[in-house]
């Protein structure tokens, strides 16, 4: 039985006062006191300080609740708020999965379990308008007093091809010899060459490649009858020589501002496998050279990658601070999806520097952890400065952000209220919406719960075992699970999840939501990597759990 509850469309000079959100240290900084005085951020309301608490005691003041016991306006201390940008990136899962398929098992630094959990689109509600619909669930795992709480978050559809406005998409090609590889270049131009048919004639297209330079090989061209001349272009791509990421990127960018179009999608999109190694190779200094085409032109990127070999890292981070988001594609098959089937979701925009906060009940919660989103961070009381990046979100996108969550014994009521801020893509007028979860919608068990909820937690409990046991093959049994909210699986503090299953037990889970879902392909696809990753380990990767630890929320 579902048990979400949906609210939508509020901005946010009309809810702030009611979610008294303040803190300090979204990324896991605890340290730093609260702002006690009354302040304004870009009209809202002001932001009250927490109640009276003891940092890192959990002993916090009882929130004040409304008579109606649903609307509460309560503040809790900083350890009880977690804070973090929206991510719809999915090429950490898509590069797993072909790892996998080689017979290797993926650096656990590349294995970010919001990605794999975001591959897996949800039903959620959608909103009416552009901006999100909030939707918060949960259920309890087998690993006594865990539960697992769902904010998912959901923007509208695209709607019909021909409602959407006209793209101008500068493609930088990444032609480095390291592209010479099978379902590299090759898969590339395939993938152009199936965009290049499907989109519609007032778009407008750029071709940029690179290697140890970088050549502006199509200027921004109206499709219309040109299609030819697009389809020429990309079949005479060749491999040639080192990769010089820095070029292309500045190349690109100065070709998408000067071939802008006003009304139109901008965008500047990255093919290649990122593995930078001529001129800058760092994200930031490439980003850096850039800055102003995307502060002042709006321009965003999207980046696409490919290879068995791959700058995960790099890629990464140029999306995130690159104002957009990445994927990756090791077949036609995926690349048809991307560039075909998913085209306006990832060229179009429905919100800017979107952020989610959550805000844990300190009389029902005694500790909380958010699975993933480790480098997307934000400083709590950064929620409403919005200057502060968030991330960017298109149309038919969902975001789901799992939690374990630890309730205090014989407790009941209010468990979080979880919000959501953007900027209108156009305007950038902020918005606000939120939502709220009891501890009543937190009594089922998972195996009974939503099937999207159970997909969730499948593909977290998946990444959680590749980033606790990939480096080793094997794991140490059931450990105490870490008390911060965000940690890496090299770090002393990383441990398993709450009612963490084997391997072998979580293929089984795959193949029975698969066939709920009459067959559903990236379900059978998610089996078949479980059971990869089974072999890999031997058997012995997953299984970890909650244990005793008795020590207090962080936030």
């Amino acid at each position: 039985m579902r048990t979400w509850k949906v609210r939508r469309g509020l901005l946010a000079a009309a809810v702030a006062g009611g979610l008294l959100l303040t803190g300090c240290g979204g990324g896991g900084d605890t340290e730093r006191a609260s702002d006690n005085s009354s302040r304004e951020r870009n009209g809202t309301a002001p932001l009250p300080a927490p109640g009276p608490a003891s940092p890192g005691t959990g002993d916090a003041a009882t929130p004040e609740e409304q008579q109606d016991g649903k609307d509460r306006s309560f503040a809790p201390p900083p350890d009880y708020l977690s804070t973090f940008a929206l991510d719809v990136d999915t090429a950490s899962y898509g590069f797993a999965r072909r790892t996998l398929a080689e017979g290797r098992l993926p650096d656990p630094a590349t294995v970010r379990p919001e990605e794999f959990v975001n591959s897996f689109r949800q039903d959620y509600p959608r909103p009416d308008g552009d901006g999100f619909s909030v939707n918060v669930d949960g259920a309890r795992t087998d690993e006594d007093g865990w539960s697992l709480l769902r904010v998912g978050l959901a923007t509208r559809g695209d709607g019909a091809d021909s409602e959407r406005p006209p793209a101008a998409l500068t493609f930088v090609i990444d032609v480095s010899g390291s592209m010479a590889e099978p379902g590299r270049l090759d898969l590339v131009k395939e993938s152009l060459g199936i965009m290049t048919d499907k989109l519609r004639d007032d778009d407008s297209i750029a071709l940029v490649t690179f290697s140890d330079s970088a050549e502006k090989i199509l200027p921004m061209t109206r499709l219309g009858d040109h299609r030819g001349k697009v389809h020429s272009a990309v079949d005479a791509m060749e491999p040639t020589q080192s990769t010089n990421l820095e070029a292309g990127i500045r190349t690109g960018y100065d070709t998408a501002v000067g071939g802008r179009r006003d009304g139109a999608t901008n965008r500047v999109v990255l093919l290649s496998d990122a593995l930078a190694n001529t001129g800058e190779t760092s994200a930031d200094g490439i980003l850096e050279r850039i800055s102003d085409a995307r502060k002042e032109h709006g321009i965003t990127l999207f980046g696409v990658g490919v290879g068995s070999d791959y700058g995960d890292a790099l890629m990464e981070r140029l999306a995130d601070k690159g104002d957009g988001h990445t994927t990756y594609v090791s077949d036609s098959e995926e690349a048809r999806k991307v560039f075909c089937e998913q085209l306006p979701a990832n060229i179009e925009l429905r919100a800017r520097d979107a952020k989610a906060q959550v805000a844990f009940d300190p009389k029902t919660v005694k500790q909380f952890r958010l699975i993933g989103y480790d480098n997307r961070a934000v400083a709590d009381d950064d929620f409403r400065d919005d200057t502060v990046d968030g991330g960017e979100v298109g149309p038919g996108h969902t975001v789901t952000a799992l939690y374990a969550v630890r309730m205090r014994p014989a407790t009941s009521g209010h468990v979080a209220t979880a919000s959501v801020r953007w900027l209108d893509p156009d305007n950038r007028v902020p918005h606000e919406e939120s939502n709220e979860i009891e501890s009543g919608d937190l009594e089922g068990g998972l195996r009974d719960a939503d099937r999207g909820l159970r997909t969730a937690a499948v593909a977290a409990y998946f990444a959680d075992a590749l980033r606790q046991g990939a480096a080793s093959g094997t794991t140490s049994g059931p450990e105490p699970m870490s008390t911060s909210t965000s940690t890496s699986s090299d770090s002393p503090g990383y441990r398993s999840l709450p009612g963490a299953p084997p391997l072998a037990e979580l293929a089984r889970d795959a193949d029975q939501l698969s066939s709920d879902g009459d067959g559903d392909k990236a379900l059978r696809d998610l089996a078949t990597a479980v059971r990869q990753a089974d072999r890999l380990t031997g058997g012995h990767t997953g299984g970890g759990g909650g244990g005793e630890d008795e020590g207090e929320i962080k936030g």
